[in-house]
């Protein structure tokens, strides 16, 4: 009995961690693109780095938009901190897309925009999904 209690123990213990060190949060979508729904999470690779993954789903692809754009681009703000071109966001046929890349810290606005330069320094158009991430 002593053995059975200690192991159940041990797997709450484990799966309190695992939760604490995964966070996910909705995306907010621009109304521009209303049916566009997201996803950010936000975890601990095996050395501990920060990981953001975003997914997206019914996205249009960049080039459907008026007016057309070449790729959306992830960006992440600091806090009090100037916004980072992450890289891109790439959409599939089925509208859903993916992004993964490790960030500097917990404490951010991640966005995401449309561009016609997917090496953008700056944001240039509307946040079309957005989430606020913390600890």
């Amino acid at each position: 009995m002593t053995r059975k209690l200690a192991m159940y123990a041990c797997m709450l213990v484990f799966g309190l961690i695992c939760t604490m060190q995964a966070s996910e949060v909705r995306m907010i979508a621009d109304p521009s693109v209303p049916a566009a729904t997201g996803k950010a999470h936000l975890d601990k690779d095996k050395n501990g780095n920060l990981r953001l993954k975003l997914e997206v789903d019914h996205l249009a692809k960049p080039g459907a938009l008026t007016p057309a754009r070449q790729s959306y681009v992830v960006w992440v703000q600091p806090r009090g901190k100037e916004a980072q071109n992450q890289g891109v966001l790439k959409v599939k046929n089925n509208l859903e897309g993916s992004f993964e890349n490790t960030v500097p810290n917990a404490d951010f606005e991640v966005f995401v925009t449309a561009e016609d330069n997917p090496a953008a320094q700056m944001p240039s158009g509307p946040k079309l999904l957005r989430a606020e991430v913390q600890p």
